[in-house]
């Protein structure tokens, strides 16, 4: 089962944007990365062309490492590990280590 997934709120823990929070728009697990918004911007020079008549410098996000991120527990406030259990009718949970809150 995945830490982080799609639509979880995370928190920067290392790096130039570190202590930022933001939505994870998608993961990469083969890389070991996730994309997420607001986070990580980077400036891509784009050239001018047929669909695109402007150009210029484009800022967008870049891909952060999953070890890089935590997830940010929204009961606790803050940015914790995450924990696997299993509930009784057999289904795996993720679970907040810190306030052992059921993430959804």
């Amino acid at each position: 089962m995945k830490n982080i997934r799609k639509n979880d709120i995370v928190m920067v823990m290392a790096g130039k944007d570190k202590g930022k929070t933001g939505k994870v728009l998608s993961v990469f697990p083969k890389k070991g990365k996730a994309l997420v918004e607001g986070v990580n911007f980077i400036k891509k020079h784009a050239r001018r062309t047929q669909q695109d008549q402007q150009g210029g410098i484009i800022q967008k996000e870049a891909l952060i490492n999953l070890s890089n991120i935590l997830l940010y527990c929204k009961t606790c406030s803050k940015p914790t590990r995450v924990g696997v259990t299993e509930l009784t009718d057999g289904t795996k949970t993720r679970y907040c280590k810190k306030c052992n809150e059921i993430i959804s």
